[in-house]
C-alpha cells in the first residue's frame, strides 16, 4: 500500500497508477459498533479496481492492520471490505442468557479458544461497556428514615436538573418556574455526597446516610433476540491460513461443550457463514435430488425404458469428480458458488449424453452390435459434443457466478427466438422444410 505522502503513485501497480483512488472518514458511525457517537468512526478507502491492480484484497488488508499496529485506548478494530449477500461473518457465534457478567465472561473465553487458530482476526463481541456512571443503593436501615429509592431518586432528579414549581402569567405570555442547586453546588461527585435528603419526618439527612454510592461502568448497549439477552462473538478468518467453517466445526465440538457445561444458564448457537452454508447446502441438495428426479423422469419417457436414463445420467458424478479435481489442481477450497455452479452442471452434461445414447439406438437399429453402434455413436458425436463443451467452457470461465442466470436466459431465448427465427428463415426460402414444401407443391 502506498505510503499517505505517495498516494499519487504506487510503483507495484500497473503503470505507477495510485492504488488508493480516494480516503473518506464518517464520524458518529460503525456499523459493526452497533452505536452511534463521537466515540466510533469509520475510514474507507476506495482501491484501484481488481481488474487493473496487483495484488489481493486480503493482502492489502492484511498490510493495512500490519501498519497500523495497535492502537491505545480502542476498543475494537476490524479491517474488512464491504460485502453484499446473505453470507454472514466468517465467524459468528452467539451466547444467549440473562446475566449480563456472565455472557461477558463467556464471550471473554470463547475469544480466546478463537484466538489461538491460525488465521482468526478481528474477535469482538457487541457488549461493550459504556461511560463511567454513578450508582446509588439504599443502605441499611435507610427505610427507618422513611426514605426509599423513590424518594431519593426524585430530589436528586430536582436537585441537580431541576423541577417546576410554579407557572406565571405575565400578559399573553406564560412562564415556568424551574428550581434547582445553583450551577457551584451541582459540579462535581463531591456536591453530590454532600446533598441532603429530606425523610418522611422532614428531617434532612446527608445523601451517604441512607444511600451508598459506587462508581461503575454499564454496558452501552444490551441486545435482545426472543426476548433473552444476546452477545454476538464475531471474527474474520484469513482464507489463505484457516478455513472458517473448520474452525467453527472444531470450535462447536471442542470448546462450546465445556463451555455448556461451566455455565448451563447459557444457550449457545452458530450464525454467520457457517449457518448460512448449512442452510443453503440443504436447499441445494433438496433441489439437486428433485432435478434429477425430474431428469430421469423425462428420459424415462423419452426412451421408453427404466434402464436407459441411468445410462445418460451416468455422467452426473463424473462431472462432480472433475469438479472436485479441479479445485484440488487450481488449490482453492469447495465453496458455495463453486457447489451451486457444480449443481446446475448436472444439467448441462446429459445433454450431449442423450443424443449420443439416442445416436447409438439408430446405429444398433441399422443392424450394428451394441458395441460398434457405440463406437461409430462416438465417433459420428465426437465434434458436436467437443464444440459444444468448448463453448460452455468459455462462457463460464469469466463469471463462474453467472451459470444459472445464464442458463435461465437461454433456455427462454431457445423457446422463443429459435422458432420465431426460424420462421423468419422459411419465409424468405432459405429453410429446406420450405423447398420440400414447395417441391411438393409443385408435384400436385
Amino acid at each position: 500500500m502506498a505510503d499517505r505522502e505517495s498516494r499519487g503513485s504506487s510503483p507495484g501497480q500497473p503503470d505507477k497508477e495510485s492504488l488508493i483512488q480516494d480516503v473518506s472518514v464518517r464520524f458518529n458511525e460503525n456499523l459493526d459498533a452497533f452505536e452511534s457517537g463521537a466515540h466510533v468512526a469509520t475510514i474507507s478507502a476506495d482501491l484501484l479496481t481488481a481488474e487493473r491492480r496487483s495484488g489481493s484484497l486480503d493482502e492489502i488488508l492484511g498490510l493495512w492492520r500490519e501498519r497500523t499496529g495497535v492502537l491505545a485506548d480502542v476498543i475494537s478494530l476490524n479491517f474488512k471490505e464491504p460485502q453484499i449477500g446473505p453470507a454472514g461473518r466468517a465467524i459468528e457465534i452467539r451466547l444467549k442468557g440473562e446475566d449480563l457478567d456472565v455472557l461477558k465472561a463467556a464471550s471473554l473465553e470463547l475469544q480466546e479458544w478463537l484466538s489461538g487458530y491460525a488465521g482468526v482476526l478481528d474477535l469482538s463481541d457487541d457488549l461493550r461497556p459504556g461511560k463511567p456512571e454513578l450508582r446509588l443503593r439504599l443502605s441499611e436501615g435507610s427505610l427507618a428514615f422513611g426514605v426509599q429509592a423513590s424518594t431519593i431518586a426524585d430530589q436528586l432528579r430536582a436537585g441537580f436538573f431541576g423541577t417546576t414549581v410554579d407557572e406565571i402569567q405575565v400578559g399573553p405570555e406564560s412562564y415556568e418556574i424551574d428550581l434547582r442547586l445553583e450551577e457551584l453546588d451541582r459540579s462535581s461527585v463531591q456536591d453530590l455526597l454532600e446533598f441532603r435528603i429530606v425523610t418522611g419526618s422532614g428531617e434532612s439527612v446527608p445523601l451517604g446516610a441512607v444511600a451508598a454510592l459506587e462508581i461503575d461502568r454499564g454496558y452501552s448497549r444490551i441486545h435482545r433476540i426472543d426476548r433473552r439477552r444476546t452477545v454476538t462473538v464475531t471474527g474474520d478468518v484469513d482464507v489463505s491460513l484457516a478455513n472458517a467453517q473448520q474452525i467453527v466445526g472444531d470450535t462447536l465440538e471442542n470448546f462450546v461443550p465445556e463451555l455448556s457445561r461451566k455455565y448451563p444458564q447459557l444457550e449457545i448457537g452458530q450464525q454467520g457463514q457457517s449457518a448460512e452454508s448449512g442452510k443453503t447446502g440443504a436447499s441445494m441438495m433438496t433441489g439437486f435430488l428433485l432435478g434429477l428426479i425430474g431428469v430421469f423422469i423425462l428420459l424415462s419417457f423419452q426412451f421408453r425404458s427404466y434402464i436407459e436414463p441411468l445410462a445418460v445420467m451416468s455422467v452426473i458424478p463424473l462431472a462432480m469428480a472433475g469438479v472436485v479435481w479441479g479445485h484440488v489442481v487450481m488449490g482453492l477450497d469447495l465453496s458455495m458458488p463453486s457447489i451451486m455452479g457444480a449443481v446446475s452442471l448436472s444439467g448441462i452434461v446429459v445433454n450431449d449424453s442423450i443424443l449420443l445414447v439416442e445416436f447409438l439406438k439408430i446405429r444398433a437399429r441399422e443392424g450394428h452390435d451394441i458395441p460398434i453402434a457405440a463406437t461409430i455413436a462416438s465417433r459420428e458425436r465426437f465434434r458436436a459434443v467437443l464444440l459444444t463443451s468448448l463453448t460452455t467452457i468459455a462462457g463460464l470461465t469469466p463469471l463462474l457466478l453467472e451459470i444459472v442466470f445464464g442458463l435461465l436466459t437461454s433456455t427462454l431465448l431457445v423457446l422463443f427466438v429459435v422458432p420465431a427465427l426460424f420462421s423468419v428463415f422459411s419465409d424468405f426460402g432459405w429453410t429446406s422444410v420450405r423447398k420440400e414444401q414447395e417441391m411438393m407443391g409443385s408435384l400436385q
